[in-house]
């Protein structure tokens, strides 16, 4: 795939929705997406100053973008997102659920209720939310579309006392699967990403402490933690025209040998 060019431009002339774009791999994939030429629709949480540099490189690229603040967990919240672009952006062509959160590292006998349910409505009812409000959308303009969902290796890779974060991400790996089978019929293609330890906010606390990440790297196949950009050009391409076949798959990225690597 030659990225860049002027004619894969024309062919990501789209809308893409990037969830949680206001840093990491989110962010990573906004601009990716920009840089082969669609318009960004950037959902963010809390971090406004994140989710303005994601602006400022999508309007460097000559392409338009919106900020939308809204908490993913909140079904309300997210089906006024996919109302209120309409009128400047058209329905988006791209969904991309990315933003997430890890919990917080303890065993299942000790997880709150509370803490379970932050963990599972972010990362598990957030994406459900934004796919059923973007299938819906799509199929009121006749068809069409992509939606890639960011899991994690530890979609399949179980990690001890995350227990909250890998069923999240287990349960999207085969929600991703079950409705790339339901939207086929309408032209809709639905794949998840798995990545393995990225450079993000998320990874910061190891990633930027030499020891741990070490024996982060330790586990890695290729020996070195995985960058947002890596994760940003497999997006591009299932988004893109070369990947009009494949449906209901979940690519992995870098994959740990063991559990220890940990998250994206």
């Amino acid at each position: 795939m030659q990225t860049g060019s002027a004619s894969m431009q024309n062919r990501l002339s789209h809308v893409a929705l990037v969830t949680g774009a206001d840093s990491g791999i989110g962010q990573a994939i906004a601009h990716a997406l920009t840089a082969e030429g669609a318009d960004i629709i950037v959902v963010f949480h809390t971090d406004t100053q994140g989710a303005e540099r994601t602006r400022a490189l999508v309007e460097a690229c000559g392409r338009r973008c919106l900020l939308r603040q809204l908490d993913v967990r909140d079904q309300r919240a997210v089906a006024e997102l996919f109302d209120q672009p309409t009128a400047a952006f058209g329905v988006p062509e791209i969904l991309v659920n990315c933003a997430g959160v890890g919990d917080r590292s303890m065993p299942v006998m000790e997880t709150p209720e509370q803490e379970w349910d932050r963990v599972i409505r972010t990362d598990l009812y957030g994406p459900f939310f934004c796919c059923r409000h973007f299938v819906q959308a799509r199929k009121l303009v006749g068809g069409g579309g992509r939606i890639i969902n960011l899991t994690s290796v530890h979609d399949s890779i179980p990690s001890p006392n995350n227990a909250a974060y890998g069923a999240a991400k287990g349960g999207l790996k085969t929600f991703t699967r079950s409705l790339a089978l339901e939207v086929a019929r309408d032209r809709i293609t639905v794949n998840a990403i798995a990545p393995g330890m990225i450079r993000t906010p998320m990874t910061a606390e190891r990633a930027e402490d030499p020891e741990k990440l070490r024996q982060a790297e330790a586990h890695i196949p290729l020996g070195r933690i995985g960058e947002p950009h890596e994760v940003a050009s497999l997006a591009v391409w299932l988004a893109g025209p070369n990947a009009s076949y494949v449906t209901g798959q979940s690519f992995v990225i870098a994959s740990p040998l063991s559990s220890t690597a940990g998250w994206r």
